[in-house]
């Protein structure tokens, strides 16, 4: 029986059946503090892939309760059909549920085109997130396969998913949620403090005091007490000619994946050009118009922003860039100049750096940002 798995590259454990099931099982109110439920929502999906591989066999020799403390168990137990278990009884159980839905054109699962996780090590399942879903087409009997494929090399949407019945696949409902939980929890963690302190950020914080406050008050993600305003004083070189900010955004996991490439990127282009940035400013419960502020107070004449954005179904670690030249709190929009879709997936944290470092260069020679920089072009 196996009880582990990976997923987005994390390995996850659980101890037992009873484990999975209450891990896999929907948030209940009280779960967390009583022990038993999933610590979030990636854990969750994890346990859900993990008894999507169980077999028959594994349920009959596990039971959640032990045989000679569960009436029911035994009740159960007792009346199985052992000649006709035993033909069944290495049945995975999500291969048994798709085999019970009636299909027009047969068995869905016999694909055109399935391209296969890499391999796990033995004893664990493979990560269902390392499939690439422009390269897999679960279609069966498609009438032009290849000319389907390559539809689907154009975008990161979910077509060509297949069915069994009326349902989807069990992988393709694992992945979707393994992609929603991704995204949740890349909204609702936080950038890990070690990280900060890792790569040496000036560590600060808007007024927010929660993340419920942070996405419920977008204005407050945009202040700074006096407390922090004083460290940025303090501590960030004034009047720099650069001024870096990290903030965590929409995504922690964004900053997590693409901070360490970047702003070496970043600061290797610049060098190029006879330019630098000192100390860089870290915001929790960060919202854009936070460089506004940090722009004023370090008196700085370009601020550029690293910033996590609201993550998606196709990503979860998208990072911006926001880069303006002189801000001021309350300026308008249309004075910041912004490089987007910053993740594996999209520009690269390295090639979005050397493109940031030319930028930003650009900014401090036509001393101008956002549409009036275009405007000079």
């Amino acid at each position: 029986m196996i009880l582990k798995t990976r997923l987005f590259g994390k390995v996850y454990q659980f101890s037992s059946v009873k484990d999975v099931l209450a891990k896999a099982n929907e948030e209940k109110s009280g779960d967390r503090l009583a022990g038993v439920g999933a610590s979030s929502s990636e854990e969750r999906i994890a346990a859900k892939v993990v008894l999507s591989h169980l077999t028959l066999n594994d349920l009959f020799n596990y039971p959640v309760v032990d045989y000679e403390e569960d009436e029911v168990t035994r009740i159960i137990i007792d009346q199985v059909n052992h000649p006709i278990f035993e033909s069944i009884k290495h049945s995975i159980l999500s291969e048994m549920v798709e085999e019970t839905q009636p299909s027009k054109k047969g068995k869905e699962a016999n694909h055109t085109n399935e391209t296969k996780a890499p391999i796990a090590e033995e004893g664990m399942i493979e990560d269902i997130t390392e499939v690439d879903l422009r390269k897999q087409l679960l279609v069966s009997n498609a009438t032009s396969p290849n000319d389907y494929l390559r539809m689907k090399s154009f975008t990161p949407a979910r077509i060509g998913v297949g069915r069994t019945g009326t349902r989807y696949l069990t992988s393709s409902i694992l992945r979707f949620r393994a992609d929603h939980a991704a995204a949740q929890d890349a909204v609702f963690s936080d950038v890990d403090p070690k990280l900060v302190e890792e790569m040496g950020f000036i560590s600060t914080q808007t007024i927010c005091q929660s993340k419920d406050e942070y996405l419920t008050r977008p204005d407050f993600g945009r202040q700074f007490d006096e407390e922090n305003i004083a460290r940025i004083k303090q501590e960030a070189t004034h009047k720099a000619k650069i001024q870096m900010v990290v903030g965590d955004g929409l995504s922690s996991a964004a900053i997590t994946a693409n901070i360490k490439d970047i702003l070496p990127a970043i600061k290797q282009g610049l060098k190029m050009y006879g330019l630098d940035f000192d100390q860089v400013v870290f915001v929790k419960y960060c919202r854009v118009p936070a460089m506004d502020k940090i722009g004023e107070v370090t008196d700085a004449d370009v601020v550029c922003l690293l910033v996590g954005e609201r993550p998606g179904l196709a990503t979860a670690e998208s990072m911006s860039a926001y880069i303006a030249y002189r801000p001021t709190v309350g300026m308008p929009e249309a004075r910041r100049t912004v490089v987007s879709n910053i993740h594996k997936g999209g520009t690269s944290a390295v090639e979005a750096g050397a493109y940031i470092a030319e930028l930003l260069k650009k900014i401090l020679d036509r001393k101008k940002s956002g549409i009036e920089l275009k405007e000079t072009e």
